[in-house]
């Protein structure tokens, strides 16, 4: 069977996610959360809070997750759930004045670290970087048998599977 020219692009996008989930999450947890908590505080921070429809077009956890983290955060007192005003049905979920203070604290030093690893490539490079990922998530959106695309704001939903919460 003949090499596909595209498997070394995969194998190293692959490798790449995975060093980036290892690097960026042993500071989460070093902060003491889990990967998906700190993504919920980080979209959470600096907004009014969102509903649950939104927070997981927004965030990189799938909707089965997405109330059991939320439970384990509004047991830590990290955020709270209220009815919607526009939607009695929908439930809107916000940072407690504790969990803004965890997102001040650990969004910041969450930058830091990753400017750690990425702080000296150019933004020329960053920008080639960007436009080569945009491109690729593009041919798997555009290919035939895809699913309808969840993108919202840049970023795609991703099924995490065997994720301790």
């Amino acid at each position: 069977m003949p090499r596909e020219p595209f498997l070394p692009m995969l194998r190293e996008l692959a490798r790449c996610y995975q060093a980036f989930e290892a690097y960026s999450g042993a500071h989460v947890r070093n902060m003491g959360l889990t990967p998906s908590q700190f993504d919920i505080v980080a979209t959470l921070g600096n907004t009014p809070g969102m509903s649950f429809k939104e927070l997981g077009e927004k965030t990189l956890i799938t909707k089965g997750t997405l109330t059991g983290v939320v439970d384990r955060l509004e047991a830590q007192r990290l955020v709270r759930r209220s009815a919607s005003a526009e939607d009695g049905r929908s439930m809107i979920v916000s940072l407690t004045p504790a969990g803004a203070r965890l997102f001040d604290r650990a969004f910041v030093a969450h930058l830091d670290h990753l400017r750690q690893a990425l702080g000296d490539l150019a933004p020329a490079q960053l920008q080639r970087i960007e436009s080569a990922l945009r491109g690729l998530r593009e041919a798997f959106e555009a290919a035939p048998g895809a699913e309808p695309s969840t993108t919202r704001g840049g970023r795609r939903k991703a099924r995490r599977t065997g994720e301790q919460e």
